[in-house]
């Protein structure tokens, strides 16, 4: 089928998609990530060490992104792709949000760094905080990319079929899951932390991001902002805590929106939007 045929194609997505979604996802991450666990000498000796700033590290990180692109590609063309990318530009959403997504996020990880008796901040490493700023910008390139694939794709889908307290806590899983191979990799942060407490944040982060998500009516600018918080360099080690104080915020978060937590009414479902105006705005 030629490229013009496919820029006349629907916007529709089917659900069906959501499982090649995951399969790509999946195949690539755990391919390029096994291949390192599996056979370790091989791969260095080809490819060689594997670290956060290797090439194979980014694209085992961008598998989700590389997967939903295809999939828009392939079901709606390169208009559906435009439409699918201008999801990023939605920026409405409610005040309370961007104040949750700015202030308490970074609060909740230096409460937990104090509970532990840590600082305040991270530590500013030799380097000086330049490196720091180049660190935080690299991981711009690194987790937020990954919400075009969770958010763009698996949210919407999900949506359709169930409540989003369930599409939240599903996609929690699966990302806590698709994350397994990375724990068993020398050489990265992963290798030095427990998985549960691990696989339980991430069910908590996904929750999270719901109500976020459905309030911008399907942005994927503030999931991908939340997310850079998350792994904000200058934010300080307050593990196990922030885990804990986070499962007690997503306890109050679920409480407070509960009318749109526990229906589909005004569930964002839809992971391609109409090109002539986007999404609706955010209900605030």
């Amino acid at each position: 089928m030629s490229l013009a045929s496919h820029t006349e194609r629907p916007h529709r997505i089917p659900s069906i998609a959501f499982f090649g979604f995951l399969a790509v996802t999946f195949l690539i991450t755990w391919g390029l990530i096994g291949f390192y666990v599996l056979a370790p000498e091989t791969a260095t000796a080809r490819f060689g060490e594997i670290s956060g700033s290797h090439p194979f590290f980014f694209l085992a990180t961008w598998a989700p992104a590389i997967s939903a692109f295809g999939l828009v590609l392939l079901y709606t063309g390169t208009s559906g792709v435009r439409a699918f990318v201008s999801r990023l530009f939605l920026w409405r959403v409610s005040t309370g949000w961007v104040v949750f997504i700015l202030i308490v996020v970074p609060l909740v990880f230096i409460a937990g760094s104090l509970i532990k008796g840590g600082p305040v901040l991270a530590p500013i490493p030799p380097e000086g905080t330049g490196a720091m700023v180049a660190i935080l910008f690299m991981m711009l390139m690194l987790g937020p990319i990954e919400e075009f694939g969770w958010r763009g794709v698996a949210q919407p889908i999900l949506q359709r079929h169930m409540a989003p307290i369930w599409a939240g806590i599903l996609i929690g899983m699966i990302w806590g899951f698709w994350h397994l191979p990375a724990f068993f990799l020398a050489g990265t942060v992963f290798a030095g932390w427990n998985f549960l407490p691990f696989f339980i944040g991430n069910i908590v982060l996904a929750v999270l991001v719901t109500p976020i998500f459905n309030s911008a009516r399907g942005s994927l600018l503030w999931p991908m902002l939340f997310h850079w918080q998350l792994i904000n360099p200058f934010w300080p080690d307050a593990q196990p805590w922030d885990t804990i104080i986070l499962v007690g915020v997503a306890v109050v978060v679920v409480w407070w929106n509960r009318d749109t937590m526990f229906t589909r009414e005004r569930a964002v479902t839809e992971v391609v939007p109409p090109l002539s105006g986007s999404v609706s705005r955010p209900a605030v």
